[in-house]
């Protein structure tokens, strides 16, 4: 008797775990959006000079064939200020643009994944001399 108490207590906080975690995954799966692993860079440079080019320049020093045309003049990609955000500050950028200028958000014309392309093509570009 003793031992089917027992079982019946661990089989009650196995119920109660299993349930847990299913929940967990349904309640919060809906917000999750698989991507690669690893960007490609020769497909955020392709990206680039398809749609960022023209105003940011071949370098990414702001200075693209559009740039004199703009107010204000595009972002230099490769500066320190540009540098020293994070990845989730820089893609936040791309996907949503800077308000009161002509950076559009990318996010209904780029996937995530090209979106995170980009952001490791853009990241390529700064090179530091030692």
């Amino acid at each position: 008797m003793r031992r089917y108490r027992v079982l019946n207590q661990y089989r009650w906080i196995l119920w109660i775990g299993l349930s847990s975690v299913l929940y967990g995954s349904f309640v919060g799966a809906e917000g999750l959006v698989e991507v690669s692993s690893q960007p490609d860079i020769d497909q955020g440079q392709n990206i680039y000079q398809m749609h960022c080019l023209e105003c940011h320049g071949v370098k990414g020093h702001g200075d693209g064939p559009r740039a004199t045309t703009l107010a204000p003049r595009p972002g230099n990609l490769i500066s320190a200020a540009t540098s020293s955000k994070t990845d989730e500050e820089l893609l936040a950028i791309i996907t949503d643009g800077v308000p009161r200028t002509s950076m559009d958000g990318w996010e209904e014309r780029l996937t995530l994944d090209d979106r995170r392309n980009v952001l490791a093509y853009v990241r390529s570009l700064v090179h530091f001399d030692s």
